[in-house]
């Protein structure tokens, strides 16, 4: 007798299995939003639901998400999104107009997802990293970005890790922010997830991972992989407002002696 096999991808998340940066309790149930297929991947990814309910608390169940999203009260990049797993990754603009929010998502130094406060004027424009840059087959330039943008026409200047701006309204690009020795860079994955710094050196290796050294405003070094830095100004002037700690991340010593400070331990 053949057992039929279940078909495509899973449509349930355990709640163990959750990726540990949404920072939900082992014991509050047994079942986690799956994030639907979107722009972001599942692991590197936040669900407007979890955004709703375990972050900014304007819910208390997973039905209240679903009723906030349907009411159209959700805005992500400037759409509304009425489905409550939609998945809202690094530098998506999340707008609630009812009660007047609007955030950039953003890393800590502990790699979780902060909600960053903006304002009005700062939420018309996104950073968009290229992935790459190619020639469709009917003769269109197009540059792909880290969010899952085709951007048909762009600046010839533009390259793969660069960072160009991109309006909301219309999606079109603006400025261009080159990937080049001096930037300033954010690291969005690996062990310096969320570390903010200064792009020192590049080490190229044929065949294997490039490496980037990133020095902080501290003067502390680190290296990561190529592919985990996402430029976010030039020099010192980062195009985006920075989330509480200005990316420095702290010796588990320094953080013990602030706790200390305020009177937490």
């Amino acid at each position: 007798k053949l057992v039929k096999m279940p078909n495509g991808f899973k449509k349930h998340l355990k709640r163990v299995n959750a990726p540990r940066h949404w920072n939900l309790g082992k014991m509050g149930g047994i079942f986690a939003t799956k994030p639907s297929a979107g722009p972001h991947k599942m692991r590197e990814c936040l669900p407007l639901s979890v955004i709703l309910r375990d972050r900014l608390k304007y819910a208390l169940t997973n039905k209240e998400c679903m009723q906030i999203c349907l009411e159209r009260c959700v805005k992500v990049d400037g759409k509304v999104r009425t489905d409550c797993d939609f998945p809202a990754g690094f530098m998506d603009i999340i707008e609630l107009e009812k009660s007047g929010d609007i955030f950039r998502l953003l890393l800590d130094t502990k790699g979780r997802f902060v909600l960053q406060r903006i304002s009005k004027e700062e939420a018309q424009v996104k950073l968009c990293k290229v992935k790459k840059t190619y020639v469709t087959a009917n003769k269109v330039p197009v540059a792909v970005t880290h969010d899952g943008r085709t951007i048909r026409y762009p600046d010839p200047d533009v390259k793969a890790d660069d960072t160009i701006k991109v309006d909301i309204a219309t999606g079109k690009m603006g400025d261009i922010i080159k990937f080049e020795i001096g930037a300033m860079v954010m690291i969005t994955k690996g062990h310096n997830q969320g570390r903010i710094g200064q792009l020192m050196h590049i080490e190229k290796h044929d065949g294997s991972f490039n490496i980037a050294t990133v020095k902080d405003t501290k003067g502390n070094s680190f290296v990561t992989r190529l592919h985990n830095v996402f430029v976010i100004g030039s020099g010192n002037h980062p195009q985006v407002s920075l989330p509480k700690g200005r990316g420095i991340k702290k010796t588990i010593l320094q953080e013990r002696a602030e706790a200390e400070a305020r009177g937490d331990l």
